[in-house]
């Protein structure tokens, strides 16, 4: 068995608010896990490798990405071929690490081919890529948000949905992907259109949970935010209207929220004059109360995690950091900006193993210039170092 030691090193571990100086992280080669951390003399190693003091942080998590999905494209490009998907999510998968994501979990992958890049990127077979949690096509009602013949599971009763999502969970999806409200890339829907009902996600929930798997729901407005919550669900993505009785059950059943502001920032930023009015406005119209209402969420304990809905229009697959820096604009201290990262370990339920450098877990981490305790946007520094299990992929 041989070892590599990291030395001379800035240390933001992501599990307290400190940096420590002078720090040097033991990894094991064959597995890619940390073996020993500690300050000062490093121990004896078959390698050495000297960081030269700069910072060294977790690599982050990013829980709401579309691999196969074209940012370039303003209609959010659903009807793509097969090929040219495929070709795609391997495009971003190297994006998302050389920006500094070395874990994503997939919400919503046309023709299921997060499933089997999942198990390409596990096996070897696709390198310089983050390990995948993959959902495979997201679970929509005909007519609604993502009614895609390739990306959508089309459901209009708890007995279909339980149908679908038992196919999906066979075919190997990880965790299951619900569309509870309309959204802004349809025209004919809306965020405030309630959607799958309380008791078509419940089934999903029942069958996801039966295997210890999670369940994340689109839901950006009301009642669809509400029924989201009730059926059970892991996890609220957007959550943009979510107001303080709904934050109330989410406190009392331990749901997370995964805001995508960068999604909705990128609009009034990017699309003046390339897409429709309707489009814009809808995310205009959002974007100041979503800020509002996701921070004081935060404020009264809701855990929020690291999540860019990577891949909708105009949101490229390098925007991670673009998301931090959003968070602390409006009120999250950069610590709580880079916890999000933690949350999203956490909800995953992959904490034991990744989110931050410890002894036992992976060795996934970033090397930067400067401190991202001091300013988030240290982290995203164009030419950082990424190693993804302890080998330097950039």
């Amino acid at each position: 068995m041989t070892k590599t030691v990291y030395t001379n090193a800035k240390l933001y571990d992501g599990a307290t608010e400190a940096v420590k100086a002078d720090s040097y992280l033991v990894v094991d080669d064959e597995t890619g896990k940390i073996t020993l951390i500690g300050t000062g003399q490093a121990p004896i190693a078959d390698q050495v490798v000297d960081l030269a003091g700069k910072y060294v942080m977790p690599g982050l998590i990013n829980c709401h990405t579309h691999i196969v999905s074209d940012s370039d494209s303003y209609d959010a490009d659903l009807g793509a071929d097969v090929v040219t998907a495929t070709v795609r999510g391997l495009q971003h998968l190297h994006d998302f690490l050389r920006s500094g994501v070395t874990y994503i979990r997939e919400c919503g992958s046309a023709y299921d081919i997060d499933i089997t890049m999942s198990h390409l990127v596990q096996t070897g077979k696709i390198t310089k890529a983050p390990d995948i949690m993959p959902s495979g096509m997201a679970y929509s009602m005909t007519g609604g948000h993502g009614d895609s013949p390739s990306f959508g599971h089309l459901v209009d009763s708890p007995d279909e949905m339980r149908k679908a999502v038992r196919q999906g969970l066979k075919k190997g999806a990880k965790n299951i992907k619900l569309m509870a409200t309309g959204g802004v890339m349809t025209k004919n829907d809306f965020m405030d259109d309630p959607q799958l009902s309380v008791a078509e996600m419940h089934v999903a929930v029942e069958e996801a949970h039966h295997k210890n798997l999670i369940v994340a729901a689109h839901a950006e407005g009301n009642p669809g935010i509400m029924n989201a919550i009730k059926a059970g669900v892991d996890s609220v993505e957007h959550g943009f209207y979510v107001n303080d009785e709904e934050i109330d059950l989410m406190l009392e059943q331990g749901t997370y929220l995964t805001p995508t502001v960068v999604a909705d920032w990128a609009f009034p930023t990017y699309a003046q004059g390339k897409v429709p009015e309707w489009e814009i406005k809808k995310a205009i119209d959002a974007l100041d109360d979503l800020r509002k209402n996701i921070t004081h969420a935060k404020e009264r304990g809701v855990p929020i995690t690291l999540g860019t809905d990577a891949g909708s229009p105009f949101n490229d697959f390098t925007m991670t950091p673009v998301e931090l820096q959003l968070l602390v604009e409006q009120g999250f201290t950069n610590y709580e900006a880079l916890q999000t990262s933690v949350n999203s370990a956490k909800l995953m339920k992959i904490d034991d193993e990744y989110g931050t450098l410890e002894e036992g877990k992976y060795a996934d981490f970033l090397v930067l210039d400067e401190n991202p305790l001091a300013d988030v946007h240290a982290v995203a520094q164009a030419d950082k170092v990424v190693y993804k299990k302890g080998q330097r992929a950039y």
